[in-house]
């Protein structure tokens, strides 16, 4: 991890930030770490590889994202810690999606203590995006924290 870089491009809506990650990934040889969608349509995009490959993915996502949306910020971090590495990773942390659990969110590593530690915002958040939730739409967003942990008790087992 010693030549590795991350970087980061925060757009005001999905598209903009969909252009910067299809735009970053062409121009660079990085690799998408994850998203995060944060409220106010503020997205997230991280790239992570080599330190000149993260620079170059970033101006160009960065460029391209603002020829159709908002580019908020941008910023590259040469060699982070590995303990930055490991704790942008966490599946538990508010609003992430880790590249490839967008479309089967039941295979994340979330343990049944995971789902208990999570807030109610946060547990609806998640349940909306587990298409084999007992509960859905509207009962969502009208259950409680326990009845949220009730129903991912059953699909966790």
């Amino acid at each position: 991890m010693t030549d590795s870089a991350l970087g980061l491009i925060e757009t005001r809506g999905l598209i903009a930030a969909i252009e910067a990650a299809d735009a970053g990934l062409k121009a660079a040889n990085v690799q998408l770490l994850a998203r995060y969608k944060a409220d106010a349509a503020l997205v997230t995009v991280q790239f992570v590889g080599e330190v000149a490959a993260v620079k170059a993915a970033v101006e160009a996502g960065s460029q391209a994202a603002a020829r159709i949306g908002t580019v908020v910020s941008t910023h590259v971090i040469a060699r982070p810690s590995p303990e930055l590495f490991a704790e942008l990773q966490k599946p538990d942390k508010r609003n992430l999606v880790v590249l490839g659990t967008e479309s089967s969110p039941a295979h994340t590593d979330l343990t049944l203590a995971d789902i208990e530690a999570l807030p109610v915002r946060e547990l609806r958040t998640l349940a909306r995006n587990y298409e084999k939730l007992p509960i859905k739409g509207r009962e969502i967003s009208n259950a409680n924290k326990e009845q949220l942990v009730e129903a991912f008790k059953t699909i966790l087992k």
